[in-house]
């Protein structure tokens, strides 16, 4: 997820020029003084256009986006909500911001929801499915609409690792009601921290923008301090220096995307040969944001050792296994040891299937500059990693 990669003297003038026109840093109001520029609202219609919806919200993080379209679609205290296993902790936190029960969904070869394991998962209680596009890499869409639709459930899609990919040529985030992306350090493009929501749905927009503006309705008939509301929210804004960089750094996701795929098509071709490794399953390759390159190895021992030579090579994983605490409820005591029916339980072997699978796998990080010398070393450490390891 390498937005930071190329931050440079675009991002810099972007943000220089908010000083310059005003130094107003607020999202909404002094108009004369802003001379009437308005950069996060710029940046959302830029959004909005690039993934082909109508509506687009820019806030401060994709935690906040994905609780803002959840409690848009209805998501209250006490329902339950489907999300995979493998996902960031930031998925099921925006579950339980709004008192809702998270209910784990193993994940299948593809390392995002399996569909035959969330058919199972779904009861009276579930208000929402919650597929996340893990890496870069599409879920199996087409099978988890049709469980949606069958139950008359609402499909949010959390898409803060995958701006830029598709599914069957549509953008994530844009299959479901809604869907959300990030633009933290560590995403595709960045802006140091943001989340986006979009939809095609007025209602779910407008619902998501009063709650993250303390309620307010922006009622153009009367000024801010008087404005109209009916719901009570929080404050998610985002600053206009941050829709500043955003815009700038919109400008250059489709170069990242290409360099993204040109680079790990290099080094899976490179290693494909490799003894004893697997590729993960590309529901749809061709929409597929390329961030990573993931394999599994025989053994949770030889991805242990995989990823330490690894490290000896100068190289690093990403998530797996380095990082693997963080992206799985299998480890999540500090959360699920608080319900009865998974207190003092080794969650590893609830979900056996996802630690199946994410214990064998190994992650390598995708970049943006990338020389064919690191390219080929990367390719030379795997062959050779995993021919000592065979």
């Amino acid at each position: 997820m390498p937005g930071f990669e190329l931050v440079g003297e675009e991002e810099k003038k972007a943000a220089m020029d908010v000083f310059d026109r005003g130094g107003i840093f607020y999202r909404y109001g002094f108009n004369d003084r802003r001379q009437n520029i308005f950069r996060v609202i710029e940046f959302e219609k830029k959004i909005a256009e690039k993934m082909g919806v109508k509506y687009a919200l820019f806030v401060c993080n994709g935690t906040a986006a994905l609780k803002l379209a959840l409690f848009s679609v209805g998501v209250r205290a006490g329902d339950e909500v489907l999300l995979p296993s493998f996902t960031f902790i930031a998925t099921i936190e925006a579950i339980l911001e709004l008192g809702a029960t998270p209910v784990v969904v193993e994940v299948d070869k593809s390392l995002n929801m399996d569909p035959i394991d969330l058919a199972k998962k779904i009861t009276k209680k579930t208000k929402a499915i919650v597929p996340v596009h893990m890496a870069g890499v599409p879920a199996k869409m087409d099978e988890i609409l049709s469980i949606g639709k069958k139950h008359n459930l609402p499909v949010v899609e959390d898409s803060c690792q995958a701006m830029g990919g598709t599914y069957k040529g549509k953008n994530l985030g844009t299959l479901g009601i809604a869907g959300v992306y990030s633009t933290d350090q560590g995403k595709i493009i960045t802006s140091g921290e943001g989340g986006i929501l979009v939809t095609n749905e007025e209602k779910i927009y407008l619902t998501a923008r009063e709650y993250s503006d303390h309620g307010h309705e922006q009622n153009p008939k009367f000024p801010r301090g008087e404005d109209t509301r009916s719901i009570w929210g929080f404050n998610y804004k985002v600053t206009e220096i941050q829709g500043a960089i955003a815009l700038a750094q919109l400008q250059k996701l489709d170069h990242i995307l290409q360099k993204q795929r040109e680079h790990k098509n290099k080094i899976k071709d490179g290693i494909k040969g490799a003894a004893g490794i697997e590729f993960r399953e590309l529901p749809d390759a061709a929409g597929d944001a390329a961030d990573t390159l993931i394999f599994f190895v025989d053994s949770r021992e030889k991805a242990s050792n995989f990823a330490k030579k690894l490290v000896q090579c100068g190289l690093g994983t990403k998530n797996l296994p380095d990082a693997v605490d963080w992206h799985y409820a299998g480890t999540w005591t500090q959360i699920f040891h608080h319900y009865p029916e998974y207190k003092g339980k080794d969650l590893e072997k609830v979900w056996a299937q996802s630690t199946g699978y994410l214990r064998r796998a190994v992650s390598l990080p995708i970049m943006v500059i990338m020389d064919q010398d690191k390219i080929n070393h990367i390719i030379n450490s795997v062959n050779k990693i995993a021919k000592e390891l065979a």
